[in-house]
């Protein structure tokens, strides 16, 4: 029996095609295991109608990454082991799968993100430096391994304590180029964290998971110097969002690198001079969304459905739309108990006619199938 056997199911089922994370957990929670929720896939794709099954990873190919990952010093944490972020898991779309290379517990404290512009100005990086620097006496700082503020900040965090480095890309892949070394020395002696797979090269699509994962490491998410539209505040409202205080470092009006920092300032951010500016306002947890229980979370509606009829497919599929909707609002409307509304959501999910968002919404996709 494979070392990796009580592990290749999870992640073969969270590498199958069209298994998001939301997805991931409501397929644990209608079935006893991964592996009989592997079994059930075909049925549900093909109720939804697909044509054909989705496409999942062999057992050989699933322990050749597991064997890889630990090859190369990493280690891959899954969502309900003990080793994975709790603040992490509090998320909708907590990562159903980490991999990790460095000191785990630096994870299980309080941490604070630091985030903001590539192109920042020597004062932008002298700041985030020096505010790093003053934070991580107190919090891990966490921020994206990008060029620019999260350099400076991860700089800052390890002349004083501890830093978290989270990357779009594989543990193998240091991007940009020029961060290799800082990359490695995180790796080695603070944490590096990431969901893509060895090997996989960093892409524009995988920068807002990665960002996602800064914000629900921390407590608080602090914004130094920021354009409007920037993946800092996407980050800032992934944090917001999810209940986490935002912060952020005023700058000059003339600056348009300044604006989108001061833009969250006018909005209600807190403004920050100093770390205490930080840490005085940082609460002990996240002041919404309750954390989840422990090991793999359960949906918030029963699964325990019956079989589904067409009757029951057209009528919810009569009240999506391509706007995102609510799914406690669709359950009301639809007047079919939660159970099997909620099974016509995943056979639509598997057959990649339904989105979902985090905040317990979906939207309707073109039907297109192979």
């Amino acid at each position: 029996m494979s070392r990796w056997s009580d592990r290749i199911d999870h992640l073969r089922l969270i590498r199958t095609e069209g298994i998001g994370p939301i997805t991931y957990r409501r397929l644990l929670g209608r079935y006893p295991g991964p592996g009989a929720a592997l079994d059930a896939l075909p049925g549900l794709a093909r109720a939804g109608g697909r044509t054909t099954p989705p496409r999942t990873t062999s057992k050989a190919d699933a322990e050749r990454e597991l064997e890889r990952t630990d090859a190369l010093g990493g280690r891959m944490v899954f969502l309900g082991d003990a080793g994975y972020p709790p603040l992490l898991a509090m998320m909708d779309d907590a990562p159903p799968c980490l991999i990790l290379s460095g000191d785990l517990e630096i994870a299980a404290g309080r941490c604070v993100a630091a985030v903001g512009g590539r192109n920042a100005s020597a004062n932008g990086q002298r700041m985030a430096e020096n505010l790093a620097a003053e934070l991580a006496v107190s919090v891990a700082v966490v921020s994206g391994l990008a060029r620019g503020i999260d350099t400076a900040a991860h700089c800052g965090a390890m002349r004083t304590g501890r830093t978290i480095g989270v990357i779009a890309g594989g543990i193998d892949q240091p991007y940009p180029p020029e961060n290799a070394d800082l990359h490695k020395r995180i790796a080695e002696t603070h944490l590096l964290i990431t969901e893509s797979p060895i090997g996989t090269v960093p892409l524009a699509r995988h920068f807002p998971r990665r960002n996602r994962i800064i914000a629900g490491l921390s407590l608080g998410v602090v914004v130094v110097e920021a354009a409007p539209k920037s993946g800092s505040l996407i980050t800032a409202r992934i944090a917001q969002e999810a209940g986490r205080e935002v912060f952020a470092v005023p700058g000059s009006p003339l600056d348009p690198r300044a604006r989108g920092g001061n833009d969250l300032i006018r909005q209600g951010a807190m403004l920050v001079e100093t770390a205490a500016d930080v840490l005085d306002n940082l609460p002990l947890q996240p002041v919404a969304n309750p954390p989840r229980k422990s090991g793999f979370a359960e949906p918030e509606l029963p699964f325990d459905a019956g079989p589904v009829t067409s009757d029951a497919r057209s009528v919810v599929l009569s009240l999506l739309s391509p706007e995102p909707t609510m799914v406690d609002d669709l359950v009301r409307r639809c007047h079919l108990s939660p159970s099997v509304a909620m099974a016509v959501l995943l056979e639509l999910e598997l057959a990649g006619r339904l989105q979902t968002f985090p905040g317990n919404r979906v939207a309707l996709l073109p039907d297109v199938f192979e």
